[in-house]
């Protein structure tokens, strides 16, 4: 499965534009380091790596709402 490169827009509406497509983590992780490096101060999205079997797959993933996990100190 291949890992996809994004850039995530919050405002005004979420929006997802695929930058690239990687075949191997590595490769995705440091492109994605390289172009969060790139970013002006005021950048007004994220970039992120999904591994996800398809595009459409990835996009569906990182429009999951994500829940964190409940801390068992909090009890």
């Amino acid at each position: 499965m291949p890992y996809f490169v994004y850039k995530i827009f919050e405002k005004p509406i979420r929006r997802l534009e695929k930058l690239e497509q990687h075949e191997a983590f590595r490769e995705a992780s440091n492109r994605a380091k390289q172009l969060r490096g790139e970013l002006p101060g005021d950048a007004t999205f994220i970039i992120k790596v999904i591994f996800a079997e398809t595009e459409l797959h990835a996009e569906d993933l990182l429009n999951q709402l994500r829940v964190a996990a409940p801390n068992p100190q909090d009890d």
